[in-house]
């Protein structure tokens, strides 16, 4: 189970690990923790298109159902609304009622819903910092985590389903030497550097560690299909689809992740998100019905967990723009989206 924040993260961030594991009979469930309702529309070929300025809402879940299709997933709306990127210094209040200001128990017990009712051995999520520090992103990683703690005990929100405990969960990473070499590569061939934007946030941010990489480079065509059934949020001729797909496989074929929690004994670094779940077989499902065990303080006890990464500069944690190559915009946070 993916839970993202906004439809078309989906597509962004692990979506060719995504096609990869449905391709080899995996369920596979997305959910979306907004509908995005707030984002701008990026796709300057679309910015005065009368249907979409009139029901972006009904425009996002459209291009959603397209990319769910194109995936091969399940997708879940989980039924908040978007808290938008809120810009200035100081920063202005998110607006009344968005997800990044509902109870933690409220979003905690629809996510408990879902995991219940789907069953995940394995999530993906944000880390704590949201990949980048967009509201609805930091907030999806706190309820992520909050429902990992609390969906396997049968004393937490005992109307919401039979406990169920999923046995890891991954957050999505960016890796730095994948951007470089990638720029690299371009640059090599006469190109302009696409990623130094990427780059310059990148190095700003927390560097994560990096546990697990799972070859999936023969499913970039369809994350890119995914994306690109997003319009409103993804210039079919830009960024995204700037370098080649055969300069993708070439250079990394690769996604990467950064193991948060598990339950199970894990053996670093990995190449498959159910390293370590695979050898239980008709074990599996028993493991995850049963409460887990958990310490005297009730937080769950855990085979391995993360060490987060010392915190940024404070000037470094924000959502104002970084422009690396100089040409007047910061093309991570515009392609990033969800700006207004």
């Amino acid at each position: 189970m993916a839970v993202h924040a906004h439809p078309d993260d989906e597509s962004s961030k692990g979506a060719a690990t995504t096609a990869r594991y449905v391709a080899e009979g995996v369920d596979v469930r997305v959910v979306s923790c907004t509908g995005g309702e707030r984002g701008d529309i990026l796709n300057a070929r679309l910015k005065d298109d009368p249907h979409i300025l009139r029901d972006i809402s009904r425009v996002r879940r459209d291009e959603m159902d397209l990319a769910a299709s194109i995936l091969g997933i399940s997708h879940t709306w989980l039924g908040f609304t978007d808290s938008g990127l809120p810009e200035g210094d100081p920063l202005p209040p998110l607006p009344e009622g968005c997800f990044a200001l509902e109870p933690i128990e409220v979003t905690t017990e629809a996510l408990v819903r879902v995991i219940r009712e789907f069953r995940p051995h394995v999530l993906t999520t944000y880390d704590e910092n949201g990949g980048y520090p967009h509201p609805d992103h930091i907030m999806t990683h706190v309820v992520t985590m909050a429902a990992f703690r609390a969906a396997g005990d049968p004393t937490a929100y005992p109307h919401a389903g039979a406990p169920w405990q999923p046995l890891k969960v991954y957050y999505n990473a960016w890796s730095p030497d994948r951007m470089q070499r990638l720029n690299d590569a371009m640059v090599e061939a006469g190109h302009e550097p696409p990623f130094a934007d990427w780059l310059k946030n990148i190095r700003s941010r927390p560097q994560r560690t990096i546990t697990t990489k799972v070859v999936c480079d023969e499913f970039f065509g369809t994350r890119d299909d995914a994306l690109r059934a997003h319009a409103t949020q993804v210039d079919p001729d830009g960024f995204w689809f700037v370098v080649p797909l055969e300069v993708q496989r070439a250079v990394w074929p690769t996604e990467e992740f950064e193991l948060a929690a598990s339950l199970v004994p894990v053996d670093l670094p990995e190449d498959d998100l159910f390293a370590g779940l695979r050898e239980l077989a008709d074990e599996l499902d028993p493991v995850c019905r049963n409460a887990p065990e958990r310490d005297a303080s009730g937080d769950l006890v855990l085979a391995y967990e993360t060490t987060p990464p010392a915190p940024v500069e404070e000037e470094h944690h924000s959502t104002e723009p970084l422009d690396g190559d100089g040409d007047g915009k910061d093309d991570m946070r515009v392609e990033e989206g969800h700006s207004a």
